[in-house]
């Protein structure tokens, strides 16, 4: 096992819809801040400004980043249109980079089926091309999941937890039919599982620099 929270101090997560970044990464980064206090958060979500969805993303992630300084941008960028405003999206991305130099960089992982989300995974590395990024997976009908190789290990009260916050702060989503409990822990089991743990949360690494000379 490799341990980084020690080392991470600043935070960048990404998301393409409001709620990607809670479903990907919520319990992930809940134990980040709840391990750092003051931790520096950098959100940014392509879609749901001037929405409802604003509202509840503002909310949610104040709740998933306890005791952090956090940023969170929201965008007006359409559902599913992603790549008719490649520019925007790209700018967007830029200009988050000029303004910090993350440790950690969570963001949609980029063989995601969902185009909005893919094409937010492929741009990420044109912005943060040194970092470690973790791409989170999102379940959907696509049936989209594929064997991750990150993993971070839950407690049954952090598993618990994040379903709960995902209830709370986002009720847009409640009449999807794959928006429940059975669905977040039951993802959350099988990858605890593979990792020898209770729950997990999975992630996917394209790219990891070692050094090992320390």
């Amino acid at each position: 096992m490799i341990g980084l929270a020690g080392a991470v101090r600043r935070v960048v997560a990404l998301g393409a819809h409001c709620d990607d970044i809670a479903i990907g990464a919520g319990a992930t980064l809940f134990a980040l801040c709840d391990a750092t206090p003051g931790i520096r958060v950098d959100a940014l979500v392509l879609s749901g400004g001037g929405t409802e969805r604003e509202a509840e993303e503002h909310a949610a992630l104040a709740a998933f980043c306890p005791g952090a300084d956090l940023a969170l941008t929201v965008l007006k960028i359409p559902d599913g249109r992603l790549p008719a405003h490649w520019d925007e999206a790209k700018n967007a991305l830029e200009t988050l980079r000029a303004g910090t130099d993350p440790d950690l960089v969570l963001a949609p992982r980029v063989d995601d089926a969902h185009q909005d989300h893919r094409g937010l995974a492929q741009l990420v590395p044109t912005a943060f091309r040194d970092h470690l990024v973790l791409g989170y997976e999102i379940v959907k009908w696509d049936g989209d999941l594929a064997p991750p190789n990150a993993y971070q290990p839950l407690t049954a009260e952090l598993a618990e937890k994040k379903v709960e916050l995902l209830q709370r702060h986002y009720p847009s989503q409640r009449h999807r039919p794959w928006y429940d409990r059975e669905v977040f822990l039951g993802l959350a089991r099988i990858r605890g599982i593979e990792c020898q743990a209770r729950y997990a949360e999975a992630f996917h690494v394209t790219k990891l620099i070692l050094d090992l000379k320390g």
